[in-house]
């Protein structure tokens, strides 16, 4: 019976396309046996592929790429109608979207692993002979999981091991989006999760999004595991055995770290000298992580004492024995120096108390907030005077202590916490960390900043919308002591956030001072904080810093409706000669001569910029300074957008700016949404392109512009004309339309449309005017 029920389905697909040819009835038949028949069907002739490959399943489908490579066949279409047929949306940025195949698969996997899509609806998607899971994994880069991490669970079942090796291997982007509070067992089911798909995996992105209220134990393990601190412990306890991986390259380092050992021992024999010092190298091999280098600190070289317990050091130098002994997969060296004995018999000890995995339930917890624990500074100081270290009179806030309070990052100027790298087993870790509208309290901030002193794979950290305010300061401070590690790749730091505590351009001057190497810095803010100190003085460490010479090729900056001081942004543009593109959003010029100076001194201290822009800026009354930025020989891309450059223009200045652009050969791209230009001026835009233009420009965005059908039309025209003029040697090649009223004339904006795709790419939209507005009176 199953397998009549099985036979009938692609009959039944057959039937509601009524065949009519012999062809597609034998086409029918041979999907139904292609377990079979499968060799033998793919390397049938092209033409006869060609019918038979929309009646596979998605399984079958999938495995034919190769045979349909070879007899010159696309797939690509067929996998737009699947999406088109079981989706049923248009997936976002679909005009990019290379693949069809990975995309529709990569979102069958996600879909089918949170229960949103049943495979028994469509024929297309059910096959015995596959699992849905198994077979869509390989080309799964991105993955999102969410509420309670049941995806999480799911991947972590034994039934899914294949799952997650061939995950392991192809994800890239790790999203975790709206996350509630879960349970001890779904937590390690995340641990597992984390460390097979980072840190022995390869993914390289985490991001976190849509948290109002984050369970502070989960977000801290996700933010450690993501920075490649982990231990065994109990949750691979309750997994039955430690990670093989671990296992594996645990033999491995141990056999070099010996081998290295009785190198060094014949060395210092044949030198006589002592055995009193034992090398740190074999500790540093087994504490570090197999796919990343041994990673020195100098905060945590300072004070290199605070590990001889072998863990994460939590309060000073203090030893916290019950959550510390399990942070490596690999047993700590017991052979040490000899001033360190006191703090190995401690350890023992430690072992002894904590050598059932099952002893504590809750050992997780302790291992999240080893990170960022609030130390004793008696016991520190009582710490460090037993193990003999020279403490250099510092204090619970030192750069070594693994907590600090806000106003010790902020004072000092220092790592706001470094988490000792020797006492815990460092893996691999992501080069990207997005954390988008999440909450960061002052512990979580520090916790953070300690991660990120010796995060030295880390490359891109985007902070959206975290409430920071001052707290900004003591990430500042772990990324100051990230930036002097030798090994440091960071280079772009994107912060947005509701309210600013201080002038965007003191902060850009205080995270430059803190991190000359970045290429690229967005600093957004949408509101002034009227509680908190605006001024310079307010800030005195970063006002009264000197900037020095900066690798900064981007800058970007979104000021809460401040006033624009070039005085300000002085200091950070001399330090930013190999500046390369500059954006200025929602600022306001304190006065007319304001954006004259600002234009004056980029041209002076900036002469690698290639692009500006400007959005929301009102430039109404700066006719003069448009002018002059169209001009400049070293721009090649301008933007205003939402300027109201035409807000109290005349005509004179709509033809003064197209001969300034018909002048200048090097601008190729000219952006003016938002500006009204309206029919008449995008007409007359058309000029730019004319017989005795020598522009080269490319790219021409009037999206928002108020633009009607009968003007895209009569601009289409008289493109053509200009185009037939010079022989249709014209390099413009894309046109942008967005959000214009094209709508109130369908036909007429589809002749447009049409003429103009064979003039140039046409990238617009479907966008209903009527109902924007409507959507703007009603939040009036």
């Amino acid at each position: 019976m199953a397998a009549r029920c099985e036979r009938s389905v692609p009959e039944a697909a057959m039937a509601a396309e009524r065949p009519r040819s012999l062809f597609a009835l034998s086409a029918a038949a041979v999907s139904r046996s292609m377990a079979a028949l499968e060799r033998d069907v793919w390397a049938l002739p092209g033409h006869l592929l060609r019918g038979l490959l929309p009646l596979l399943t998605v399984f079958r489908l999938e495995r034919a790429e190769d045979a349909a490579r070879r007899a010159g066949l696309s797939t690509q279409p067929i996998w737009r109608k699947l999406w088109d047929d079981v989706m049923k949306t248009r997936p976002p940025n679909a005009e990019s979207i290379t693949c069809w195949r990975k995309k529709f698969l990569e979102t069958f996997f996600s879909n089918v692993l949170h229960g949103v899509l049943d495979v028994s609806s469509d024929w297309r998607l059910n096959d015995r002979h596959f699992s849905p899971l198994l077979h869509s994994s390989p080309h799964v880069s991105q993955l999102t999981l969410c509420n309670m991490l049941q995806g999480a669970v799911e991947l972590t079942a034994e039934h899914n091991h294949k799952v997650l090796e061939n995950l392991a291997g192809s994800l890239r982007i790790l999203k975790f989006q709206h996350l509630l509070s879960c349970d001890q067992s779904i937590r390690r089911s995340l641990v597992l999760l984390l460390h097979r798909l980072v840190h022995h995996g390869s993914v390289s992105q985490v991001s976190m999004c849509s948290w109002p209220v984050p369970d502070t134990v989960l977000l801290v393990l996700i933010l450690t595991m993501s920075a490649g601190f982990w231990r065994s412990g109990n949750a691979l306890a309750c997994h039955s055995s430690p990670c093989g991986l671990c296992r594996e390259e645990g033999k491995a380092q141990s056999q070099q770290s010996a081998q290295e050992g009785a190198e060094r021992g014949c060395d210092a024999q044949r030198e006589g000298s002592t055995t009193k010092e034992v090398d740190d190298a074999p500790m540093s091999s087994v504490l570090s992580g197999p796919r990343s280098p041994p990673l020195r600190n100098t905060a945590c070289e300072e004070t290199s004492s605070e590990v001889s317990c072998g863990h994460t050091s939590t309060q000073g130098g203090s030893s916290h024995c019950s959550s510390s002994e399990q942070l490596s997969c690999h047993p700590i060296p017991r052979k040490t120096r000899r001033r360190l004995k006191p703090a190995v018999g401690r350890k023992r000890r430690c072992l002894r108390r904590s050598r059932g995995y099952y002893a504590d339930p809750e050992d997780l917890y302790d291992f999240v907030f080893t990170v960022a624990r609030e130390n004793n500074s008696g016991l520190l100081d009582k710490t460090r005077t037993t193990e003999g270290e020279n403490t250099e009179n510092q204090t619970s806030s030192s750069p070594g202590s693994p907590y600090t309070g806000h106003a010790g990052c902020k004072k000092r100027g220092g790592p706001a916490g470094i988490l000792s790298l020797k006492a815990a087993h460092r893996f691999r870790s992501v080069s990207t960390l997005e954390l988008f509208s999440i909450p960061l309290t002052g512990e979580t901030c520090r916790t953070l900043s300690n991660l990120l002193s010796s995060w030295v794979s880390l490359e891109n950290l985007v902070l959206s919308y975290n409430g920071l305010n001052a707290n900004i300061s003591c990430i500042l401070s772990g990324l100051r002591a990230l930036a002097r590690h030798p090994e440091c790749r960071f280079r772009v730091l994107r912060v947005s956030d509701m309210f600013s505590h201080m002038p965007c351009t003191e902060l850009v001057r205080c995270i430059l001072s803190a991190l000359p190497q970045l290429h690229t810095l967005s600093v957004s803010f949408d509101l002034k904080n009227q509680l908190e100190g605006s001024g310079p003085e307010a800030n005195p460490s970063c006002g009264k810093a000197e900037i020095p010479e900066s690798c900064l090729e981007v800058l970007e900056i979104r000021f809460p409706r401040e006033p624009l001081h070039t005085a300000f942004l002085l200091p950070v543009l001399k330090a930013t000669k190999s500046l390369q593109q500059l954006s200025l959003d929602s600022a306001m010029l304190p006065c007319p001569q304001e954006l004259g100076l600002l234009l004056e001194v980029l041209k002076e201290c900036t002469p690698n910029l290639k692009k500006l822009s400007f959005h929301d800026v009102n430039l109404a009354e700066h006719q003069k300074e448009v002018l002059l930025l169209l001009q400049d020989p070293g721009l090649q891309e301008i933007t205003f957008s939402f300027c109201r450059l035409f807000e109290s223009s005349t005509a004179e200045f709509l033809s003064e700016i197209i001969s300034t652009v018909k002048r200048n050969s090097s601008l190729k791209s000219l952006k003016l949404p938002g500006n009204r230009l309206g029919n008449h001026r995008l007409v007359a835009l058309a000029d730019i392109f004319s017989e005795d233009s020598s522009s080269s420009l490319c790219q021409l965005d009037v999206s928002s512009n108020c633009i009607k059908p009968d003007g895209l039309l009569e601009f289409t025209r008289k493109l053509e004309g200009h185009m037939q003029q010079r022989g249709g040697q014209v390099p413009f090649a894309e046109l942008r339309l967005f959000q214009n009223w094209l709508e109130q004339d369908a036909d007429t904006a589809q002749e447009a449309l049409r003429r103009l795709r064979a003039v140039c790419s046409v990238v617009s939209d479907a966008w209903d005017s009527s109902q924007a507005f409507a959507d703007y009176i009603s939040v009036m």
